[in-house]
């Protein structure tokens, strides 16, 4: 039994009319070069800023109506207020029982978010603290391998899954 259950998606009104929607432009016939023959302002109203990033929709297989649709689905099924609930740490993972602590990772040091009665923004940049001190230390060649020698070139193996861990190392 899922302990905080998220809406399915699939047997929403919203879903329903992204279906319509697709079957439609799929009996229309999807065309970007159409799209972007017919709209010349394609790139500027499906491009955004959102902080740093820029985002450029026009080039995507969708039009202003999917997004608004794709909007619509968000606001059933609760989205926004998932993502609430991620922030502050609420068990939304339902499979474990457990809080999704990914924004954690982006949080500064001065933050501070208790889950379970831990503060996992501290215990976060604990762990950051050891990665940041074991770069600077084979930077600076005080860390040696097997022969004594400094470590020229790390070769990270993984197994596909995340490479949040190995980024940060790299980045480091």
């Amino acid at each position: 039994m899922a302990i905080n259950p998220p809406v399915d998606a699939t047997r929403t009104q919203a879903w329903a009319q992204l279906q319509q929607h697709f079957n439609q432009l799929q009996q229309q016939g999807i065309s970007l070069r159409q799209w972007f023959a017919q709209d010349p302002q394609r790139v500027q109203r499906m491009s955004f800023d959102a902080g740093d990033l820029h985002f450029d929709l026009s080039k995507n297989l969708i039009t202003p109506e999917t997004l608004q649709l794709l909007a619509n689905l968000g606001r059933q099924v609760g989205l926004e207020q998932r993502i609430q609930d991620q922030y502050h740490g609420v068990h939304i993972n339902n499979t474990e029982d457990r809080a999704v602590l990914h924004t954690a990772l982006r949080r500064p040091a001065a933050d501070s978010l208790t889950v379970d009665g831990q503060d996992v923004v501290a215990d976060v940049h604990e762990v950051l603290e050891k990665i940041y001190a074991f770069a600077r230390r084979v930077r600076s060649g005080e860390w040696t391998g097997i022969t004594g020698k400094p470590i020229k070139t790390v070769v990270n193996i993984g197994i596909g899954g995340s490479d949040l861990g190995p980024v940060m190392v790299y980045e480091a």
